[in-house]
């Protein structure tokens, strides 16, 4: 690796990754973004387990769904970043005096190192009777249904599209089951929001519907995020 020069009496600071012999190129120009990508950076000095928390992070900045006191299920949960951000936020540990106690529940097909404040479950979110499992464990309903979810590519983009469109899905489905009156769903759509007929089932259950995409989202990836708010249980 070097770092390049800029010729005006200061280094530029972008990383240069040489490809090294058996390693693709692909491989090669994603090193290089980590080394170079401020979020992972931050996420390594602040303790997250990856970028991706601050995602959360922003979007509950904007929208102030993660309070002190809200049951949260966070999907597909693995490393563990999302349950990270909401732990304090929800004062799971009941650190804020006064404030109300909050829950998450983390769920993923693998395990998850264990974090302070969460309950992490190995669990497929899509198998028969999880969104009564899910309620059992909260005790009730949530006030918040959250994924990160993306599935593996495969390199195919329309094959990935499909995938990612089945995942949210999927999620809206169990939030339908698992959220209260007033509840939040916030899950990883494409660069277009939620497809068309989602959106419509979003807009026809909740009050609010937006499709944003946070600052820590990289400008090269098509993700954006649906935040869906204002759950209405009779419909």
């Amino acid at each position: 690796m070097a770092r390049k020069s800029s010729g005006r009496g200061q280094r530029d600071l972008t990383v240069k990754v040489k490809t090294a012999r058996g390693r693709k190129l692909s491989s090669t120009l994603w090193l290089q973004r980590q080394l170079n990508d401020p979020y992972v950076q931050r996420a390594k000095v602040e303790g997250f387990r990856g970028r991706a928390a601050f995602k959360i992070l922003e979007l509950d900045d904007k929208y102030r769904f993660l309070v002190p006191g809200a049951r949260v299920v966070d999907l597909g949960c693995a490393p563990g970043g999302w349950c990270q951000v909401a732990v304090p936020r929800i004062n799971a540990l009941g650190e804020k005096k006064g404030k109300a106690v909050g829950r998450i529940i983390g769920l993923d097909l693998q395990e998850v190192e264990p974090i302070a404040g969460a309950e992490i479950h190995q669990l497929d979110f899509m198998a028969d009777g999880a969104d009564a499992q899910v309620k059992e464990w909260l005790g009730g309903r949530a006030d918040v249904v959250m994924s990160d979810m993306a599935a593996a590519s495969s390199g195919h983009k329309q094959t990935d599209h499909l995938r990612i469109i089945a995942l949210c899905e999927a999620a809206a489905e169990l939030a339908f089951d698992v959220l209260d009156e007033g509840g939040t769903f916030v899950a990883k759509v494409l660069q277009g929001g939620a497809e068309g007929s989602l959106q419509a089932e979003l807009k026809r259950r909740f009050r609010t519907v937006a499709n944003v995409k946070p600052p820590a989202s990289r400008s090269d990836s098509s993700e954006k995020f649906v935040v869906a708010r204002g759950f209405r249980t009779g419909d």
